[in-house]
């Protein structure tokens, strides 16, 4: 079975279109499976049947929409711990970076050891509130922009 590792590269064209065709025929199935808790279905390949929690089907929606626009997928569990290397490569930024972060207490972390792991959860919380403090920053720039008469109507 491929590691974590390996399944985050980026799909290939044959994948892509793959995902892309099936995407919408999913999502339209997910449809009327909504109140269900869980389904069957079956691999026409093997003609194996397999009973599987609806939530999953919801997932693989996400993961094909994903592939089918070219983006690499990974599944993590929300409750892992991740090295500050890897929540470095998440954040898009230095490992030293990272752990100027944690020493500051800006991000949750704990120490096994002499390293530092922190909850997948609490990387993505930062992530989310930098993402959202960027937006803002560029809103307020345009409109200090806007109110200096650098744009053209």
């Amino acid at each position: 079975m491929p590691t974590i590792d390996t399944l985050a590269q980026k799909p290939t064209r044959s994948e892509q279109e793959a995902a892309r065709r099936s995407f919408p025929a999913l999502e339209e199935t997910l449809k009327s499976l909504a109140k269900k808790a869980t389904t069957e279905i079956e691999i026409e390949e093997t003609s194996q049947k397999i009973v599987m929690p609806t939530m999953a089907l919801k997932l693989l929606a996400m993961i094909l929409k994903d592939l089918g626009e070219g983006r690499p997928v990974q599944i993590v569990p929300i409750a892992a711990e991740v090295t500050t290397q890897a929540a470095a490569e998440m954040l898009g930024c230095s490992r030293p970076h990272v752990i100027k972060l944690l020493e500051q207490g800006k991000i949750p972390f704990t120490l096994v050891g002499k390293h530092r792991r922190i909850k997948y959860e609490h990387v993505m919380k930062y992530r989310k509130a930098m993402k959202e403090a960027q937006k803002r920053n560029l809103i307020e720039m345009m409109k200090d922009d806007a109110e200096a008469g650098l744009y053209d109507s």
